[in-house]
């Protein structure tokens, strides 16, 4: 078989990036609303920080208003939910992400549900995930990295995935169990596979379309990818790499790229996939609530 399709993940977001600065023009000249997105971190960690000043960035790139909130690692629970209430208070903010993980004395879980629905952009929220789960995710915020995901699968196989079996290797609330309602809203039969799954290869072989989700850098051989499958990586791992100089690094995802491409009709790789994408799909979910925060139809991705 010849080498997979290499799914470009950063023409996708910069084409869904170029028609929301548009969109974001328009709704700020005709109804006077500028959609804002406050994102919020607590504590110093590095990988952390890097993310949130990209979806800053990100946030004024496409024309928005971004305020960004950095509290010290000592934060109690109390005093991050109350920023919290401020932020849904605020009409100037319609988007509010509060960077995960959270440090040990902050029930994470709490400060999610006290954001408001019709702000939680990171669609983690219990009225968020039934709505997905009873298959009404046009009226909800759909986490960033599945909706991501589900563009990238729908621009190679199209929007109606009857007769596809898809496994999701993975069982977070964050990626794994929210892929796996999207992709069965699309008609797809799907597994949901995780370390405990017996014969995970076996699994994975009968997948027409391989997600995987799982936060371990090369797990996903190329001998366990069915021939002609598409294979999505939502993982980003950071490795050792000597062949670069000592101490050096390099990102690589949960599939072994190289041979799964050997195998796949279509993949994803790492970086330049499934990460773009779920900057794109935050941008998204707070431009859709902007929208509907001004009475006006929100525009569909």
């Amino acid at each position: 078989m010849s080498e997979a399709k290499r799914i470009d993940g950063k023409a996708a977001a910069a084409a869904i990036i170029a028609r929301m600065k548009d969109a974001a023009r328009r709704l700020a000249d005709d109804a006077g609303v500028k959609p804002g997105l406050a994102v919020v971190i607590v504590g110093e960690d590095p990988a952390s920080q890097v993310y949130v000043s990209s979806k800053a960035r990100m946030a004024e790139e496409c024309g928005f208003h971004s305020a960004k909130h950095v509290l010290s690692a000592d934060t109690s629970e109390s005093d991050l939910l109350a920023l919290v209430a401020r932020l849904n208070d605020d009409p100037s903010i319609h988007g509010i992400l509060v960077q995960l993980p959270l440090p040990r004395q902050i029930d994470a879980n709490a400060v999610i549900r006290a954001i408001s629905p019709e702000k939680d952009v990171d669609g983690f929220h219990l009225l968020n995930v039934g709505l997905i789960g009873t298959g009404d995710a046009a009226s909800a915020f759909v986490p960033c990295t599945p909706a991501g995901s589900m563009i990238l699968i729908r621009d190679v196989l199209g929007s109606d995935l009857s007769g596809k079996h898809a496994v999701v290797v993975g069982r977070s609330n964050i990626v794994g169990k929210p892929m796996a309602q999207l992709l069965l809203a699309a008609n797809a039969t799907v597994t949901i596979a995780h370390s405990r799954t017996m014969d995970l290869p076996a699994i994975c072989r009968m997948a027409d379309i391989l997600v995987a989700a799982v936060g371990r850098p090369q797990m996903i051989r190329g001998d366990w990818v069915k021939e002609g499958a598409v294979v999505v990586d939502v993982g980003i791992n950071r490795i050792d790499a000597p062949e670069r100089g000592e101490g050096k690094t390099r990102l690589v995802g949960d599939v072994a790229y190289e041979e799964a491409a050997s195998r796949a009709a279509a993949i994803t790789p790492v970086p330049g996939g499934v990460g773009p994408m779920t900057i794109a799909m935050l941008m998204a979910n707070t431009l859709v609530s902007a929208h509907r925060a001004a009475g006006w139809d929100a525009p569909k991705f």
